[in-house]
């Protein structure tokens, strides 16, 4: 199945725009893409402690070895500054040497990485987190999430807040806590979680997660925004039908949905044509309408039963 209906003809838009509806993001930054003459302007969140996050960014999930560097490297050439990478995706030193490749200062972009369960506790959650910098030879994270809600939570949560305190992660956050998990981790927390990443897509919108998110002052981050192309995600006749009306594929306007919603999104794909395509989401804007008409799409459950 091919990841598009069409690869958008028309790509670029002007430089300095603003958009309205995220009243507490900015634009990012304009960066120039050499290889289409298109530029990128991803605007960013303004997280609960105060640092900005851009909107969009990139997603490594199986990008490894020389791919993954390639296509870091590729991503941040066009504009992407948010790079998402994790242990358990066994990609942080070709993320690290994508990054390197780029050219771009470490100050200018958003490293994201997680902890896995196996690592969880204090000494241990300290251990993984320097693994970490070192496999991505860096100094600090930008962002550093606690991966999944099992094992020696506390500990691990301890050991982020003391990394956060001595000013090695910018920010730290949870992926995939649901709200009984936050409940339990705010009996001990000192620090609120700045960020939730989780499953979030057409086929399953989670808009009572993004309600209580926002009423809890967390950011919500979707993984697999655009399903991994499931359920028939990239020829969906919904998507594809209000695509037409602003010359647009089914994936960006699936990012665009996001985007509206407020939400972080952190698409992954191994073609730079894609990258450019995901980038190109902001001289639009979806009417009610159009977002009425996706409604009606969420499944309300998990599309990757394998990763639960």
């Amino acid at each position: 199945m091919k990841r598009r209906d069409f690869i958008q003809k028309s790509a670029g838009f002007a430089a300095g725009t603003m958009f309205t509806g995220l009243g507490t993001s900015k634009l990012f930054g304009l960066t120039n893409s050499s290889a289409s003459g298109t530029i990128a302007a991803i605007e960013t969140v303004t997280l609960n402690n105060g640092v900005k996050m851009p909107i969009l960014g990139f997603g490594t999930l199986y990008l490894n070895d020389d791919l993954g560097v390639q296509c870091v490297s590729e991503a941040i050439s066009l504009g992407y500054r948010l790079i998402d990478t994790a242990k358990v995706y066994e990609n942080e030193e070709a993320v690290g040497a994508g990054i390197k490749k780029s050219g771009i200062n470490r100050e200018e972009l958003f490293v994201t990485s997680k902890i896995w369960v196996d690592d969880y506790g204090y000494e241990s959650g300290k251990k993984a987190f320097q693994t970490a910098l070192d496999k991505l030879d860096m100094d600090y994270l930008d962002l550093y999430l606690l991966h999944r809600p099992r094992g020696d939570i506390k500990g691990a949560w301890q050991a982020l807040e003391d990394l956060y305190e001595e000013g090695k992660i910018k920010v730290i956050g949870v992926s995939n806590f649901e709200d009984k998990d936050l409940d339990e981790l705010m009996t001990y927390a000192k620090i609120t979680p700045a960020v939730n990443q989780i499953e979030t897509h057409a086929f399953f919108q989670q808009e009572k997660a993004n309600k209580s998110l926002k009423k809890r002052g967390i950011q919500m981050e979707a993984w697999s925004p655009l399903a991994q192309g499931r359920n028939e995600h990239f020829t969906n006749e919904v998507l594809a039908e209000i695509g037409k009306k602003y010359n647009k594929s089914n994936a960006q306007i699936s990012l665009r949905w996001h985007y509206q919603r407020g939400i972080v999104t952190i698409p992954r794909t191994s073609k730079k044509e894609h990258m450019m395509e995901n980038l190109n989401i902001f001289d639009f804007v979806l009417d009610k309408s159009d977002m009425k008409k996706i409604d009606p799409l969420d499944l309300n459950i998990t599309q990757f039963p394998e990763w639960e």
